[in-house]
């Protein structure tokens, strides 16, 4: 009596996640498949070379900055939580938001105001804790993540080593602050393997959260409760 209520119960789980099969690729307006016979053409150089973004200084970022001339005043620096920096003879900067041009800027302004003739800076990020996004859900490893160039939502979870067994394909969120309003973005994975549409880029500060699949997890349940089945329990899950 026991196998036959867990039989049903398994059905009912069934019927509900369904057996999924993947669709073959095909051409989109964004997408060119090609053909099995065809090798895939070499990328150009410009192909490479991903479109520039702007790397921000943040709180607790260390960066290194030179004074041409002036070696003394040239150090390695952590900016403070508040996003302020310390040099000598230009005094307290506010480095948070600032590209590395922009603060070397800002620095020899402040030199200036000094007397320091004609200073020249040269600023560096060397490391940053600041440009991160944060995977959480179901995934292998959430936390936090560094940001770069070349940052999509399928990186961006590759670098979480991937989704984890009962994560939803289809249900994963991107939150983002735009001009100070909270927005979010509702993502298929397989569709964007599937070439239906673009891997969305993934910015510094964005939250992204995958979903959690409730028929997977029934099924696990199913499959431990039922130890003694008489036939081996094989299925396609969603």
């Amino acid at each position: 009596m026991r196998a036959r209520e867990i039989c049903i119960a398994l059905c009912v789980a069934l019927a509900t996640s369904g057996c999924a099969q993947r669709a073959p690729l095909r051409s989109t307006e964004t997408l060119t498949v090609v053909p099995d016979t065809s090798a895939l053409p070499e990328p150009t150089r410009a192909d490479l070379i991903a479109a520039d973004r702007p790397a921000l200084i943040g709180p607790l970022d260390t960066i290194e900055v030179e004074v041409i001339n002036i070696p003394e005043s040239s150090r390695e620096i952590q900016v403070d939580a508040s996003g302020r920096i310390a040099m000598p003879l230009a005094g307290t900067i506010y480095a948070g938001a600032k590209t590395a041009e922009e603060l070397a800027r800002t620095i020899e302004d402040g030199l200036r105001r000094r007397y320091v003739r004609d200073p020249q800076v040269v600023v560096n990020i060397k490391s940053s804790v600041s440009q991160v996004v944060t995977i959480n859900g179901q995934v292998q490893e959430p936390g936090l993540y560094p940001v770069t160039n070349q940052m999509t939502l399928i990186r961006a979870i590759a670098s979480a080593k991937g989704l984890s067994e009962f994560a939803r394909q289809e249900d994963v969120v991107i939150l983002r602050t735009v001009n100070g309003r909270r927005m979010a973005g509702l993502y298929n994975i397989n569709a964007i393997e599937q070439g239906l549409y673009t891997d969305p880029p993934v910015y510094a500060n964005d939250l992204i959260v995958v979903g959690d699949s409730p028929q997977r997890r029934l099924f696990r349940d199913l499959v431990a409760l039922s130890p003694l089945l008489a036939a081996p329990l094989i299925t396609i899950l969603n």
